[in-house]
């Protein structure tokens, strides 16, 4: 009979004591101060574990296709770099003040463990439905999927490109841009 009063008891001591710790407002939420490790720790697993099982069941279409790359690379390049960066760009006013810092998608991420096809989904599904709290937006609420899956197909060519191919597969036709 104790042991269950006991848990009960520290239960709800835990209880107020993360509501307190949180109506406190102690905790540094400015972006130019890192997460604890701890936090910052939970806070990627859940990202990283929500995305492969929300994605895991979407259908790759043919990545291969040179108008996806050329329709993606546009894309990519007019609402992306700012934050993710192109060949021969290092660094961005943006990409340098977003907590988390956004990847550098111009470069390979020897990081992740996942298969080409996981990436591809995990990719598509991060662009259409974006990340909460991190400067990541949702895009699929202004484009379909043919289009976002045109950017997910440049960004697994993009870390092999050069400044010059990348400027050359970026062009607009008509040089008219669209709207973020």
């Amino acid at each position: 009979m104790k042991c269950p009063t006991i848990a009960a008891s520290v239960l709800a001591v835990g209880l107020i004591g993360g509501l307190a710790f949180v109506f406190s407002g102690l905790y540094p939420i400015g972006a130019d101060v890192p997460h604890t490790r701890l936090t910052y720790k939970i806070l990627e697993t859940l990202r990283d574990r929500s995305i492969a099982r929300a994605s895991q069941d979407l259908r790759i279409p043919n990545l291969d296709d040179p108008a996806l790359l050329l329709s993606g690379g546009a894309d990519y390049n007019e609402m992306c770099t700012v934050c993710h960066l192109k060949p021969g760009k290092e660094k961005s006013d943006m990409s340098q003040g977003l907590y988390p810092t956004p990847p550098n998608l111009s470069k390979r991420d020897g990081h992740d463990d996942a298969t080409p096809d996981e990436q591809a989904r995990r990719r598509f599904w991060v662009i259409k439905h974006g990340i909460k709290a991190s400067g990541m937006p949702a895009w699929g609420k202004t484009h379909d999927d043919a289009r976002i899956w045109a950017m997910v197909a440049f960004i697994q060519r993009l870390p092999s490109l050069t400044p010059l191919q990348y400027q050359v597969l970026t062009a607009r036709k008509g040089g008219g841009g669209h709207a973020m």
